[in-house]
């Protein structure tokens, strides 16, 4: 039985070794151009666990990529962004087009150390993805990330001194900065593989509501959301604040109130008992809810029915 533990790469240098590549010049970062690289005919599927950031700029990627346990929306002229200790698994392509090409970021944590990206990186939502969709670059937009790579390299080739690593870190978040407003504009482009997941969101929304879900499990979660559509909770929720200027928390919110309304308007039911059907643990919170989202209390609109 083959081996199905993933390989675990700790650091840089680790990575030049496994690519048969020369040993980095810095051992904490690391600017590749894929050009340049000798990658071989891969035969087999690969599971890898990088310990360090890795930023792709990637063309003719010869393999299916998962992300976790998903797949990876990863095709020609793509920028990818992966996260220390998570699973990589690779599947080549029975029938490559052409050799890969592009540019490859690697950036350990403890170059980050003692920065404020040390911890400002983890609010880059593209970093946490569950399932990730790659940045789709346009010629301009690669064009401007490929120079921030080259400033990076030149950096580390020139002597080190004191402000070699402020110089770096400026260019990093030259970078991710960059990235955050190319995908920003991504979610507004691509708006077919956009308004499927919104399609797909009020597909669940609703069977979940209408299967009596809400008094067997209570209300969805937006963990709960975000697993069913296959993206993380942070994705999903930069893409709904994009389309449609709520969070995911405000958008079940907004259908449960949409179903109250039916309720108080066409039955008979209590205060109490629609509370309990909408998978409210306490009347009242269901009224607060009901009275934030609407200005009235839910039997002030039953009234106005009357």
């Amino acid at each position: 039985m083959k081996n199905t533990q993933p390989h675990r790469i700790k650091t840089i240098s680790e990575y030049h070794r496994f690519r048969k590549m020369p040993s980095p010049e810095h051992p904490l970062i690391s600017v590749i151009n894929l050009a340049n690289t000798v990658y071989g005919q891969q035969t087999e599927s690969i599971s890898l666990v990088q310990d360090y950031y890795a930023i792709s700029v990637k063309k003719h990627f010869n393999a299916k990529m998962k992300y976790g346990q998903q797949p990876y929306d990863f095709d020609e002229g793509s920028m990818a962004f992966t996260a220390p200790g998570q699973v990589l698994r690779f599947t080549p392509d029975d029938h490559p087009s052409s050799e890969p090409s592009g540019w490859l970021l690697l950036v350990h944590p403890d170059f980050l150390w003692n920065t404020p990206l040390a911890k400002t990186i983890k609010q880059y939502e593209y970093f946490d993805y569950s399932v990730n969709e790659a940045l789709f670059l346009s010629e301009k937009e690669e064009t401007t990330i490929k120079e921030i790579l080259q400033n990076i390299e030149q950096e580390y080739h020139a002597n080190i001194d004191k402000f070699s690593q402020t110089i770096i870190i400026a260019q990093l978040e030259l970078l991710f900065s960059y990235a955050e407003r190319f995908y920003q504009r991504q979610f507004i482009t691509r708006k077919i593989t956009n308004h499927q997941i919104l399609d797909r969101l009020e597909t669940i929304l609703t069977d979940y509501i209408n299967n009596r879900s809400l008094v067997e499990k209570g209300i969805p979660t937006v963990q709960f959301i975000a697993e069913s559509l296959n993206v993380s909770p942070n994705y999903l929720s930069s893409l709904l604040k994009v389309l449609t200027g709520q969070s995911t928390q405000q958008h079940i919110h907004g259908r449960l109130i949409e179903k109250a309304k039916e309720r108080l308007s066409t039955t008979d039911l209590t205060i109490s008992e629609i509370a309990y059907e909408l998978g409210f643990e306490h009347s009242q919170s269901f009224s607060r809810l009901f009275k934030a989202k609407t200005n009235f209390s839910p039997l002030d609109f039953r009234r106005s029915f009357n």
